[in-house]
């Protein structure tokens, strides 16, 4: 329990926290969060893009692993740039993991996401874990995606004995059936690093996110906007901006420029 000293402060997944008392486990025992460490990083989302309440994910991981399914479910790219945005803004690296890759090619996929640089690791189901394993090694990783992706069945062939609930996508619809319920926090087996398991998603709200942040996570192209006029937003509807400039000069690619505006994109549409 907390310490009524912490009044209102919430202690969210992921948190470091200093504990007085019993710490025993025991049936009976009691003890006390009495102190929350300042988090390195916090990963937030809002209900909406009107909602102006940010609701703290998870705090303290430093890489956010968006998981799509190339197929059963359709990937939806809205919600792998909005998170994407997430990312960028809580200082996280973030991880494409695109799994199903026996029912659909990724190669069209991975090619919206090359110009921003984004990493990414392929897996099939019933595969070896193995490759994804590598990626979350000595590392706090934050799953998240829509349901039915395959987030679960990877956290149970990453640690067999969260024996997380899977479920499967509605013919219908196409749209998964929300098993996780709640975050929850494991430890990968044999590996310092730490794996948290998010519930499926349907939604991403931005509205705690400032586009004029969003060019600080793209350094080559801030550079480029560093003689933008005063309010200048770098979207594709501004006359001068420095980025069609680079573009022009050959400093950068414009599909960079592109993908870095569709990111920009997701985040105004909320304002």
């Amino acid at each position: 329990m907390k310490s009524r000293p912490l009044g209102r402060k919430g202690v969210v997944v992921g948190d470091a926290v200093r504990i007085v008392g019993d710490v025993s486990g025991e049936e009976g025992t009691l003890a006390r969060i009495v102190e929350v460490e300042e988090r390195r990083t916090v990963l937030r989302r809002t209900a909406d893009d009107t909602d102006p309440v940010e609701r703290v994910v998870v705090a303290n991981a430093d890489q956010l692993v968006v998981v799509v399914a190339l197929a059963d479910p359709e990937p939806r790219l809205g919600l792998v740039d909005r998170a994407l945005v997430a990312a960028y803004d809580a200082g996280m690296e973030p991880l494409l993991c695109l799994t199903k890759s026996d029912l659909a090619d990724p190669a069209d996929l991975l090619a919206v996401y090359a110009p921003l640089g984004v990493p990414y690791v392929v897996t099939r189901r019933g595969a070896d874990p193995g490759p994804v394993r590598d990626r979350l090694a000595g590392r706090t990783s934050v799953l998240l995606g829509h349901s039915g992706v395959g987030k679960s069945t990877l956290v149970n062939a990453l640690v067999p004995a969260a024996m997380r609930e899977t479920g499967s996508v509605n013919a219908v619809t196409g749209r998964g059936r929300h098993t996780s319920v709640s975050a929850l926090m494991l430890a990968l087996p044999g590996d310092p690093g730490w794996i948290v398991d998010t519930p499926g998603i349907r939604s991403f709200g931005l509205a705690h996110v400032d586009p004029d942040d969003l060019i600080d996570a793209f350094p080559d192209l801030a550079a480029l906007t560093a003689g933008c006029s005063r309010g200048c937003t770098h979207a594709a509807s501004e006359p001068e901006c420095g980025l069609d400039a680079g573009v022009a000069e050959g400093t950068v690619t414009a599909e960079r420029v592109a993908a870095y505006r569709r990111l920009l994109a997701s985040r105004e549409a909320a304002t």
